[in-house]
């Protein structure tokens, strides 16, 4: 079984046991894991899922699992780090961007159960995961643009797939997804994403939506607009399909020195010299 060497960001491996051959164990980076045939159980988080050929499993960085085999199992390790996505912004859409593999990898839903995936469904991930594993044999395959996209689809499957699962109840009106889905709609738009705005979208006092989202989130929700609001507009500089003077306009800059101004403060550098 290969492993993600300190150097690699992708690594893709496909191998077959009778017995698991680690004990339970967590790992630094995020995997996709893909049966391809076979049946057992997996132990995942203290929980036991039975599993067979077809299903997917993904694992967090604070997660804890291994495999217990009754029929010979094949499986498709795709093992990738925090930058894998990061490096990739100029191949990124939006929603990627605003809603990072990583994050959703951490549902605590999908550690519970075996992914719900219906026809095509079950024949896309399959076909795409064949795909994937036949490119792997190119050295270029981290950096490579047809191997990031075969995984996005992956992603999409997922994404498809937790909207027909039955998510827990919440404990309040709104989650963490209604937040997410709010943001998305609105960060073009400045006003609407004021702390005073959002507290007031959710019927909830301004303190307490701070407080709720840096305990949830990890950080404060100031930094989170702007990194995200940062990282839309690498994108379009990067893509270079956009004039400096368009991309202020539709992230509700007053001119281009205001989002030159944002934008150095951010990155130590001015977006007419990012991506030369």
């Amino acid at each position: 079984m290969k492993k993600l060497s300190q150097f690699e960001t992708l690594a893709i491996d496909e191998f077959e046991e009778e017995k698991f051959h680690l004990p339970v164990h967590s790992h630094t980076y995020y995997e996709l894991i893909y049966i391809v045939h076979g049946e057992g159980i997996h132990h995942l988080n203290n929980n036991l899922i039975a599993y067979t050929g077809g299903d997917l499993f993904v694992i967090s960085p604070d997660d804890k699992h291994y495999f217990d085999i009754h029929k010979s199992t094949r499986f498709v390790y795709i093992k990738f780090t925090d930058s894998y996505f990061s490096t990739k912004k100029n191949l990124a859409t939006d929603d990627l961007l605003l809603n990072t593999p990583y994050h959703f990898m951490r549902e605590k839903l999908l550690k519970e159960s075996v992914l719900k995936l219906d026809e095509p469904c079950r024949t896309i991930l399959k076909n795409t995961v064949r795909n994937i594993t036949a490119y792997n044999c190119r050295k270029d395959v981290s950096v490579s643009p047809i191997v990031f996209y075969q995984i996005l689809s992956i992603f999409g499957l997922i994404k498809e797939a937790i909207k027909g699962m039955e998510l827990p109840a919440q404990g309040c009106d709104f989650n963490n997804k209604q937040i997410i889905a709010y943001i998305h709609q609105n960060v073009y738009t400045p006003e609407t994403v004021q702390v005073k705005a959002i507290a007031t979208h959710f019927n909830i006092a301004q303190s307490y939506f701070s407080a709720y989202f840096k305990r949830n989130f990890g950080m404060t929700y100031r930094d989170y607009i702007n990194n995200l609001r940062t990282q839309l507009i690498e994108k379009r500089i990067a893509s270079r399909n956009m004039p400096i003077k368009q991309i202020a306009h539709e992230f509700g800059f007053t001119d281009e020195s205001h989002l030159s101004n944002y934008f150095k403060k951010r990155k130590n550098i001015k977006p007419s010299e990012f991506g030369r």
